[in-house]
């Protein structure tokens, strides 16, 4: 396996949080965590929204992106998810790193300063051209779409 290389730098505020870093080897994720000041937690009340930032910027290789993705954990006990799920980062953005969480959980929910807050995976990307033609070819499927496959 390979391993791209992917320029980080920190901002002031996010110095001593860790490294976005997979959990297990073969983990397709890697976790980042919230920068947020040790004495300023947020608190996601029951429908609230926040963009949390991560206290770095990165360099992505053109021909990937970085995309953010809620994590499991958070959005089965808590409600929480990341709202424009997944959210890229693409190779020329050169800002800061932030999440958009939201709270769909039932109780209002505390984030602090170094919390697994997200799940980031660099994906490759192809750039496509749309060919405009009369008609596409016909499949078993067709325009059945929403469920009209079955319910298993």
């Amino acid at each position: 396996m390979s391993l791209l290389q992917i320029k980080l730098v920190w901002l002031p505020h996010g110095i001593g949080i860790d490294l976005p870093a997979h959990q297990t080897v073969n983990a397709a994720a890697m976790d980042i965590r919230a920068a947020i000041g040790e004495d300023r937690p947020v608190v996601l009340v029951q429908g609230a929204r926040a963009l949390i930032p991560t206290g770095f910027m990165v360099a992505i290789e053109p021909g990937f992106e970085m995309q953010i993705r809620p994590r499991s954990g958070l959005a089965l006990k808590h409600g929480i998810t990341v709202l424009n799920s997944p959210g890229t980062i693409d190779p020329d953005y050169r800002g800061e790193v932030g999440v958009i969480l939201i709270n769909l959980g039932q109780e209002a929910f505390t984030i602090n300063r170094g919390d697994r807050i997200a799940q980031i995976v660099i994906a490759k990307i192809e750039h496509v051209v749309f060919n405009v033609v009369d008609q596409l070819d016909l499949t078993d499927r067709q325009a059945g779409g929403f469920g009209s496959t079955g319910r298993n």
